[in-house]
């Protein structure tokens, strides 16, 4: 039996069974008796296939996500989490949890002790404290809209459509439950028992989103996005705005100072900003400007996995910023794709290849990406040069073309 439950497909067969029993009015303890029984561990990825599967099967959206908090209070102590490292101080994972900590910490230091109080007392004073509580928990939006609106599109990119179509829902359903505490709190026909009531059922959604949040969506988008989309997404938080807290300090992810490095390195390069080559002379500014030119994306890593260089040229296939400079190159790409680059560079690094290639279809764009191992006049490897080039147009080039037109 126990190869059966291991056996991944069965298991997600299991995981949409589960849903859809709830779905069809199963109680919540009789699913998770089952889902104890079969299941041994959920990984994040699972429970992403699992929803987009039910989507495209024509499940509508709007029942996952009315089923979420029950699936999730399943999940909850089931889900074998992957161990991150912490990030650092300012990073955007690091914000969205502090955040829930100090949203967590809120409720329990003030909202909970509050409720207690109407419960003894139903007065004036109490349901003012009520009130500034949750106005307090109206800080949730700006939670809410940094997912919503710079980690979303990312995970989107990916191809992941599901959760975040589901979570945003939730989110919304969230913002909705809190005006409607304050309607409540501020209507005097309302019991003190019909306030707690909703207040807590708020409360217990906003706990549920947490879980949500560090147990699923956070380790995806960990195991998916590289380390320039992190920064992006760190560079454009300040104008959308942080919950209960802000960062103590900008996250600056570590990188070589290549330039200052290189400096006392250029020997061949005059002071009238000449470099000779063995072939010829050129100044700075006009091999900066032909390697512009040329109909390509140019990047060159070193030997020590640094990203030195990239050239300017108008129109790039893909996006690089000078914050690339200095960095790794395995902080370049997305966690699920380091291991093929680290392949290729030891490759290129061990002589066993002069070169990786590699072909896609990005839109109107057949792209063709080319891997060089980059070695200097004695045979020995300094680097990898990555070529990338539009091809489509090279593709339809037929006949002949000898005079100008």
């Amino acid at each position: 039996m126990s190869g059966i439950i291991n056996n991944r497909e069965y298991r997600q067969k299991v995981l949409k069974e589960i849903i859809l029993e709830l779905h069809n009015g199963k109680s919540v303890d009789e699913v998770r008796k089952r889902f104890q029984e079969l299941i041994k561990g959920v990984s994040t990825k699972e429970i992403s296939e699992m929803e987009a599967q039910l989507i495209k099967e024509g499940m509508k959206v709007e029942e996952i996500q009315r089923l979420c908090d029950v699936h999730a209070a399943v999940f909850k102590g089931s889900i074998d989490q992957i161990h991150h490292p912490e990030k650092e101080e300012g990073h955007p994972v690091s914000v969205l949890k502090k955040e829930n900590e100090a949203v967590k910490n809120y409720i329990q230091s003030h909202l909970t002790p509050n409720l207690e109080e109407i419960k003894k007392s139903d007065s004036h004073s109490t349901r003012l404290k009520l009130m500034e509580n949750i106005s307090m928990l109206f800080d949730l939006d700006k939670h809410y809209s940094r997912k919503e609106n710079l980690i979303f599109p990312y995970l989107e990119k990916y191809g992941i459509t599901a959760p975040p179509k589901v979570m945003w829902g939730v989110d919304d359903e969230i913002r909705e439950a809190l005006k409607e505490c304050k309607e409540v709190i501020n209507s005097a026909n309302k019991t003190p028992n019909e306030i707690t009531e909703k207040v807590e059922s708020t409360l217990k959604r906003i706990e549920e989103m947490i879980f949500k949040e560090e147990s699923i969506l956070l380790p995806m988008c960990i195991d998916t996005f590289s380390e320039d989309e992190w920064l992006d997404i760190e560079s454009e938080s300040d104008e959308i705005g942080y919950c209960l807290i802000s960062p103590s300090e900008k996250w600056k992810p570590k990188r070589e100072n290549v330039e200052e490095k290189e400096k006392s390195k250029l020997a061949n390069e005059n002071s009238e900003g000449y470099i000779k080559f063995d072939t010829g002379i050129l100044r700075v500014n006009e091999l900066s400007a032909i390697l512009d030119t040329l109909p390509l994306d140019i990047t060159f890593v070193d030997k020590d996995g640094t990203v030195k260089y990239f050239s300017g040229g108008s129109e790039r296939i893909f996006a690089r910023t000078r914050a690339v400079i200095g960095r790794k190159v395995q902080n370049c790409h997305p966690p699920a794709s380091v291991h093929i680059v680290e392949k290729v560079v030891e490759d290129l690094k061990s002589g066993k290849k002069d070169h990786e290639d590699f072909w896609l279809h990005m839109g109107e764009l057949y792209v063709f990406i080319r891997y060089y191992a980059v070695k200097d006049n004695k045979g020995e490897f300094i680097g990898v040069l990555e070529v990338t080039q539009n091809i489509k147009e090279i593709q339809e080039i037929t006949g002949e073309k000898r005079l100008i037109e």
